[in-house]
């Protein structure tokens, strides 16, 4: 018999442990989800070229284009076309949102549904023709947010509060519609205070963000330079050579295609076109800094001179465009056969 209650004490707090552990297995993962949610919301709203339009070949327009003729959901693309601003922000402000609900453990399901509808949304759109799959994160983005669909946050959150509170109301003979309606009401009002504080902080970082990372009028003639420039009626589209600084560029739209091109100068007197759309999953690569291209979406790096690739996970380089010289003008001339 002493054997026996001494088995069961030492067994008692492994037991304890487990049962504590097995209680927070997902707040690692909510923790992650909430965290990156936020920070990507974040990110977009204080990044100048997110919103810019068709003109900067970084903003959220032209990624949606890049990505929409290649996407199994591209039909669906148009009105975020049509309305880029809008979806853009939508995007933003819903990954907030998301992001918050996750880390406060408020309507927990509902944040990690809409965290696997934004997270597959990308996945359709940016990564889905990312080889090898396991390469594109937004499919392991969609596969994390699982778990905390079918398990909600039950566990140091308002979630767990309001159900706690509800089983002592019940507890006093608290009648069962009583009970839902204080717990929808408290879940409300809570709802209501944390999206405001998102909608506020998110409003702010829009605002003061972008302003700070506005990027000073860069005079011509100053490495890394980028400047739109309209297309022409006739002929290809041109750009005056003083707009492309050694090491710059200027950027102009592929009459063909409408894709955004790159024209750089990546050695005195030594002119080429570039396009903007990584060879990988069709993202809007970066203007060139530092002798390279990057791309943000997966991390692929272009040699700006070139166009070969420098880091994977791209294998291969860029289209490069014929690029003539005609007194003070460069114009862009057709696509090079690769």
């Amino acid at each position: 018999m002493a054997a026996g209650t001494r088995a069961r004490s030492t067994a008692g707090p492994t037991g304890q442990w487990k049962a504590t552990g097995s209680r927070l297995a997902l707040l690692p993962l909510r923790l992650f989800l909430g965290v990156t949610f936020v920070y990507a919301a974040f990110d977009k709203l204080s990044d100048t070229h997110y919103l810019a339009g068709a003109g900067d070949a970084a903003s959220f327009y032209a990624q949606t284009k890049a990505a929409k003729g290649s996407s199994p959901i591209g039909w669906a693309l148009g009105p975020a076309l049509d309305a880029p601003t809008f979806f853009g922000l939508l995007i933003a402000f819903g990954e907030l949102a998301v992001g918050l609900g996750t880390l406060f453990g408020l309507w927990g399901r509902i944040a990690a549904l809409g965290g696997a509808l934004l997270s597959a949304t990308l996945w359709l759109t940016v990564s889905f023709h990312t080889t090898p799959y396991y390469l594109g994160n937004d499919l392991a983005y969609l596969m994390a947010w699982t778990p905390l669909l079918l398990a909600g946050t039950p566990v140091l959150s308002v979630d767990g509060y309001l159900a706690a509170r509800a089983e002592r109301d019940r507890g006093r003979g608290l009648a069962e519609d009583a009970v839902r309606r204080r717990a929808l009401l408290d879940g409300g009002i809570a709802a209501v205070a944390l999206g405001g504080a998102g909608l506020l902080s998110g409003s702010l970082t829009a605002t003061l963000g972008r302003d700070e990372n506005a990027a000073p009028a860069t005079a011509a003639g100053t490495p890394g330079a980028t400047s739109p420039v309209p297309q022409e009626q006739n002929g290809g589209p041109s750009v005056p050579a003083a707009q492309v600084p050694v090491g710059g560029s200027a950027t102009v739209k592929d009459p063909a295609s409408g894709d955004a091109v790159y024209i750089v100068q990546p050695a005195a007197g030594q002119y080429a076109g570039l396009s903007s759309v990584c060879t990988h999953s069709g993202c809007a690569v970066n203007p060139p800094k530092d002798g390279q291209l990057y791309c943000p979406c997966h991390g692929s790096k272009f040699d700006a001179a070139t166009g070969a690739v420098i880091t994977g996970p791209a294998v291969k380089p860029l289209p490069k465009y014929t690029v003539t010289k005609n007194g003070d003008q460069l114009r862009l001339g057709p696509q090079q056969k690769s």
